[in-house]
């Protein structure tokens, strides 16, 4: 059985999608591991245990190289009443920061 390079060019379009989404999900893992860190170190409640997907880009890290950047949004609290919006911002697998504000206070 031959393929025909059409049917090639679709099988690794495929396998390429593949490996994004297995590393976008082990990227997402980090950083919910980072704003669980995050939470108990500044002392802040995060609601609803979740990081939501806001941008995605490419981006050069320190050697130069292109790595996706990522940053995920996440909802948390200092007082359990008011809900504030914090972010985690990905450049590969590494954490560049998690970013969270508050009136009176600037955490990072």
């Amino acid at each position: 059985m031959y393929l025909t390079v059409g049917e090639l060019v679709v099988m690794a379009l495929l396998g390429g999608i593949a490996l994004y989404i297995y590393s976008a999900i082990g990227v997402r893992e980090l950083a919910l591991r980072a704003v669980g860190v995050a939470s108990s170190r500044d002392d802040f409640q995060w609601l609803d245990q979740a990081v939501h997907i806001q941008r995605v880009s490419l981006s050069r890290d320190q050697n130069g190289r292109w790595r996706v950047w990522r940053q995920y949004r996440f909802d948390y609290s200092f007082d359990g009443v008011q809900r504030n919006r914090g972010h985690v911002i990905m450049l590969g697998r590494h954490v560049q920061a998690v970013v969270i504000a508050d009136a009176e206070r600037t955490l990072h």
